[in-house]
């Protein structure tokens, strides 16, 4: 980007990627696109794809449009090899439209919400918010179709109350998340010469939320949501809005993810939890196959896999407590035998965005353990086992990031403080070894959160070390 000429290329590519990527879907579709540039080839879960397979293959396979995998072949592939796994999630604490979204209040349309994840809701008042997700929408040929859609300009607002109205907001902020969080999408007055213009309770600026009508269509959502809104949807998409048939929508900040400071050394962003991480892992895998090298003659499939629903406990069919990485070890090792063998030879990096000492809360870490944005990767450690890491895993990371000359920092809870989780304690329930790692940040799961630029690139150089080196350094280890 000419905006940032000095700055790191990994970090202004990055950009692109999360300012592209306002929901799981977006963020799968661009990761998808990214793998065909570099060669991968789709895969569908429905089809019989382990006769297609073969050496030197790039496969990617993605599940809801929501979760994504994608794995490569050494030359000498056998069943049994193990799976090197970077493993992240797309989903971030967001707001998502209600199945019944309309409702109207003194002059105001309004959009009913839903909260998603653990967000840091007050900062998402007063911000230009979009919409942004997918559509199921009826085709020319008679059927149905899930598209994505991405309203590119501010069209809702949630706003706060003035100070001159309650003098001690600053006191003690606190805001009922049910009646005082929903967002505004324009004003009733807008209807009046409409060509629909008959006078109904959003008309007279009555309530309309509680009393929705019933469609003798049980497949129509026309009379859930505002008629307004329905048809900016589905002019973004050049369709009639009786062709809308259901959705998801979730609320996106329209301000663009920028690189700042004073030698734009941070990045400013939404979802950089755990936006970071996935795009890294895409970009090392996608690199690795065009680099000198591959593929590499023999040892574990290299893959990566994008999960959803990680901020609410993972526990969907796309989450990372679901089928997709047993299944794809199955798929590839299907006997017994060569199952508990690739499983052996696994090893898997969860990686999601760590907690950065904060300058105005360092009493918030362990004295020890308080990592630095642009230090290098965060080791994520948790006697509880809030983190998969032990010292094994903890030793085959550093080893991985010192072949690439980078620099490893330490990251442990208070013990007064709860901690955290992320994929990697559900998915070393499999028996795969399991380190977690990170790039730290400050202002997690607001709706502009900070990181270090220069960490995206360390985050590239560990993945590809990872694909690159982890036989050689697995070879080397005896853990008996």
């Amino acid at each position: 980007m000419m905006l940032y000429p000095s700055s790191p290329e990994a970090a202004t590519k990055f950009l692109s990627f999360v300012n592209g990527s306002p929901t799981p879907f977006h963020a799968v579709q661009n990761a998808a696109i990214r793998l065909e540039k570099a060669g991968f080839r789709k895969i569908r879960e429905k089809d019989d794809w382990e006769k297609e397979i073969s050496a030197c293959g790039k496969y990617y396979f993605t599940r809801n449009q929501s979760s994504l995998v994608a794995f490569t072949i050494p030359q000498k592939w056998k069943q049994g090899a193990g799976l090197s796994i970077v493993a992240t999630h797309v989903d971030s604490p967001n707001l998502r439209v209600r199945p019944v979204s309309k409702r109207s209040k003194v002059g105001y349309l309004q959009v009913g919400v839903e909260t998603y994840g653990g967000g840091i809701w007050h900062s998402w008042l007063d911000r230009d918010l979009s919409l942004a997700g997918r559509i199921v929408l009826a085709d020319k040929n008679g059927g149905f179709t899930s598209k994505l859609v991405k309203i590119d300009r501010p069209i809702l607002k949630i706003p706060t109350l003035a100070i001159h109205l309650d003098r001690n907001i600053n006191d003690s902020f606190k805001f009922n998340q049910e009646t005082e969080f929903v967002p505004i999408l324009g004003q009733i007055a807008s209807q009046l010469n409409s060509t629909q213009g008959s006078k109904t309770a959003e008309t007279s600026g009555e309530s309309s939320s509680d009393t929705p009508k019933v469609s003798n269509d049980a497949s129509s959502v026309q009379d859930n949501h505002h008629s307004e809104l329905l048809a900016l949807l589905a002019g973004q998409l050049s369709i009639a809005p009786e062709e809308i048939h259901d959705f998801e929508l979730h609320l996106y900040d329209t301000q663009p993810s920028v690189l700042g400071g004073l030698n734009n050394e941070f990045i400013f962003s939404p979802r950089l939890d755990n936006q970071l991480c996935s795009f890294s892992a895409v970009e090392a895998i996608a690199d690795i196959t065009t680099s000198q090298g591959f593929p590499a003659l023999e040892g574990n499939v290299n893959c990566i896999a994008l999960f959803n629903h990680e901020e609410i406990g993972s526990v969907s069919t796309t989450g990372a407590e679901s089928s997709l990485i047993p299944t794809l070890l199955h798929r590839l090792s299907p006997t017994p035998a060569t199952l508990a063998q690739s499983i052996s030879r696994s090893f898997l990096i969860s990686a999601d965005m760590s907690h950065a000492i904060h300058p105005n809360y360092t009493s918030k870490h362990e004295d020890n353990h308080a990592p630095k944005m642009n230090g290098g990767i965060v080791i994520k450690t948790n006697a509880k086992q809030r983190y998969a890491s032990d010292s094994v895993g903890s030793f085959i990371l550093k080893k991985l990031v010192a072949r690439k000359g980078g620099s490893v920092q330490e990251y442990e809870v208070r013990n007064d403080m709860a901690c955290g989780s992320t994929v990697g304690p559900m998915l070393s329930k499999i028996g795969i070894r399991t380190v977690d790692i990170g790039g730290s940040m400050i202002s997690m799961h607001s709706i502009r959160e900070t990181a270090g630029s220069h960490d995206v690139q360390a985050l590239i150089d560990l993945f590809t070390s990872f694909f690159e080196g982890f036989a050689q350094v697995d070879r080397d280890l005896t853990v008996d």
